[in-house]
């Protein structure tokens, strides 16, 4: 008996959450598909297919639909509106199942339950139940399954906490030799034989345009390869950042938003762990626009002594352009810290 197939596009949560829900629809035998990285063609789909006031990171995750669209049974798109019973996410993030089905025709049938840990505590466990039943399964095998996703998800946050970049961890969890996978950590190596001062930044930003190497044209690979050690907002430690809570002057309540404000409020307040921050922002995205205005402010009027940077990003941002800026920040952070010492 031929497996059922279920599409997850490689966007928005695929960075947090890809390793337990891969995990849960594998326990109910079924086959993932995963949309290949972000390429020029997917970008190119998602423009044509989505609205034009739409963020990159929604004609990304268009692209990235329509690129797998016609090889699954149904394409799993959550409506995620509260994961940690909060904070919320973005509304076009909440209405992406609508927008993609009047968009893109001939479209596979959707997975579209609703995830709100703010009204219904038990949201996860039955939105386990209801998928594993649609799909044919009883509930006690969508319970099962969930429990594995849930176990998956939490050593896989735990290795972002360590240091591992999601692309790295994913590639780790399902490799042929999984389990016995030494995982590739932000593996920078300070060049003992370079004239260059190592530098430590923290890179901020939402997952799907921090790790997504094509829309930020390869920007964590470029810094490595300038002696730059990242650090991103992942890879904090949640009790840190818990508290950060009352720091900003207006609360926040975007999930992805307030992780960023509040480890470049961390960063801010323990300026000797760090060399400077860079913003990576999505053109277009109107609770990133607010944080970053928030960051720049802070940084301007309180905390002047440590570097801070916005690089805006979408579908036509060019490589040499970025990179001048990147060149241009890390020099003058580098002489900072140069003159210092």
């Amino acid at each position: 008996m031929e497996k059922t197939k279920i599409g997850i596009p490689r966007a928005f949560f695929y960075y947090i959450y890809y390793p337990a829900w891969r995990t849960y629809f594998e326990s109910l035998g079924c086959e993932v598909i995963t949309s290949p990285p972000t390429t020029k063609e997917i970008i190119d789909l998602g423009v044509e297919n989505a609205l034009a006031e739409a963020c990159v990171p929604v004609k990304i995750f268009f692209g990235h639909v329509q690129k797998i669209k016609d090889k699954v049974d149904y394409l799993f798109i959550p409506r995620v509106m509260s994961m940690n019973g909060k904070t919320s996410y973005c509304p076009k993030f909440l209405g992406l199942p609508d927008m993609i089905r009047s968009a893109i025709p001939n479209l596979s049938r959707l997975i579209d339950i609703t995830i709100d840990l703010r009204k219904d505590p038990l949201t996860f466990h039955k939105a386990a139940v209801k998928v594993a039943k649609d799909l044919g399964h009883t509930a006690w095998e969508g319970l099962r399954a969930f429990h594995k996703a849930a176990h998956i998800h939490k050593d896989y946050m735990a290795l972002l906490h360590k240091g591992v970049f999601p692309n790295n961890a994913i590639q780790g969890f399902f490799s042929e030799n999984a389990g016995k996978t030494e995982f590739a950590y932000n593996d920078f190596i300070e060049n003992k034989g370079s004239k260059q001062t190592p530098l430590r930044l923290a890179v901020l930003g939402y997952p799907y345009t921090v790790y997504d190497s094509f829309v930020n044209v390869n920007l964590l690979e470029k810094l490595k390869g300038m002696e730059v050690e990242v650090v991103t907002m992942e890879m904090m430690d949640p009790q840190i950042l818990k508290k950060q809570r009352n720091k900003t002057v207006k609360r926040i309540f975007w999930t992805f938003s307030e992780m960023a404000s509040r480890t470049a409020y961390h960063f801010f307040e323990n300026s000797k762990d760090i060399d400077g921050i860079v913003h990576v922002t999505a053109f277009g995205c109107g609770p990133d626009f607010i944080v970053d205005k928030l960051m720049e402010i802070e940084a301007k009027n309180k905390h002047s002594r440590v570097p801070f940077m916005s690089l805006a990003v979408d579908e036509h941002t060019g490589e040499v352009g970025m990179m001048t800026r990147i060149e241009a920040f890390c020099e003058m952070v580098r002489r900072k810290k140069e003159a210092v010492i």
